[in-house]
């Protein structure tokens, strides 16, 4: 309540100042000349109380404009019933203007009873009037689709933001069924035989689960913390190989405070697992390196594994979890994530992110 009310004061008083501005401006040709009529101060008061009666209209203007029944800022309709007020006010302005005059001393108070301000009211609707009328209004429908435009943008940033996050709360809820089924029998095939792993089994699966599950997540993180939290998932998959795993990290201390989107690497990494290791008899191997290219930080995720099929195609054959990874990437700027056979047989994640540094943040 406060708050509205000292709004309301602000309002007036720019009110106030502004159209005593225009009063002293349009004053300032008759103040200059050498012996104005009726003195330089009535010249002053009776220009301020003209332009003061403006600003009382003003204020009528969004009033009456709030309380049309159309939806368009600027569609015929409004501006045709604004042309038919306009002639209303402009005929009342007479009526307005004379007891602000008189209150300042430019008019007489009998000019308000004598019947000679009702006969000048009726003619009262004269193109100067209008036309002054025609600027508030103009500047009021203005604003109004400046603010209306200003509010959709918002509207549209936050329905982005809310994409974007309902996204990522999908790709995070996407943790392979299979990964969470084979970790249990895994798990269970532990328990007498070597508890030990399969107590670190289901510490690691907690852990995954806790920064999967959590509520208070966010965008975009360190690629640190991102190795962290694949590591998880990477013990896990270590003691499910027995030993036939290899996972090469190739990350350097300044691509550490790299900025990444959350959760970014698992659904990589993942999908090298279940497309490219799972059928493996042999020895299985995972290189993950991130270097830093002119402003870009490319991330690579690569294995020995089967590799992409002849016709494979990112549209096609791509599943919820790397295309909602690549719509993030994509997200930011310049980034792009790409899927191709390796070198030396295998496949081949490549993401490219505009580089970012975590320490490059201020902190508030």
């Amino acid at each position: 309540m406060q708050r509205s009310r000292y709004s309301t004061l602000r309002l007036a008083a720019v009110a106030l100042a502004f159209w005593t501005t225009v009063g002293l401006i349009f004053a300032l040709p008759k103040l200059a000349a050498p012996d104005p009529a009726g003195g330089r101060l009535d010249v002053l008061l009776a220009s301020l109380a003209e332009w003061w009666s403006w600003g009382l209209v003003s204020f009528i203007v969004p009033w009456f404009d709030a309380r049309l029944p159309f939806p368009d800022t600027l569609s015929a309709r409004r501006l045709t019933a604004h042309v038919a007020a306009g002639l209303i006010l402009t005929a009342c302005f007479t009526v307005l203007s004379t007891p602000v005059a008189a209150a300042l001393g430019a008019a007489d108070w009998h000019r308000i009873v004598d019947g000679r301000l009702l006969v000048e009211a009726a003619k009262g609707m004269y193109l100067w009037e209008l036309l002054v009328y025609g600027c508030i209004t103009g500047a009021w429908l203005t604003y109004r689709y400046h603010r209306r435009s200003v509010e959709a943008e918002l509207a549209l940033a936050r329905l982005e933001r809310d994409y974007a996050d309902a996204r990522l709360h999908t790709l995070r809820m996407q943790l392979d069924p299979h990964f969470l089924f084979n970790t249990l029998n895994t798990i269970s095939a532990h328990v007498q035989a070597e508890p030990r792993q399969a107590r670190q089994m289901i510490e690691h699966l907690a852990e995954l689960l806790r920064q999967t599950l959590e509520p208070g997540y966010r965008q975009d993180v360190p690629l640190a913390e991102e190795l962290d939290f694949l590591e998880h998932y990477l013990a896990i998959q270590r003691i499910r190989f027995q030993g036939r795993l290899t996972v090469e990290l190739k990350v350097t201390p300044e691509m550490r405070s790299a900025l990444v989107p959350s959760l970014i690497l698992q659904p990589l990494v993942e999908n090298a697992f279940r497309h490219g290791l799972a059928n493996r008899t042999d020895d299985g191997r995972i290189e993950i390196r991130a270097e830093r290219q002119a402003d870009c930080l490319v991330i690579k995720v690569a294995d020995n594994g089967a590799g992409l099929a002849q016709n494979w195609e990112f549209s096609h054959h791509a599943g919820v979890g790397l295309t909602v990874t690549r719509e993030r990437v994509e997200a930011h700027g310049k980034g792009r994530l790409v899927l191709r056979s390796g070198d030396q047989g295998g496949a081949e994640a490549e993401i490219s992110l505009p580089f970012r540094s975590a320490f490059d943040i201020a902190v508030p």
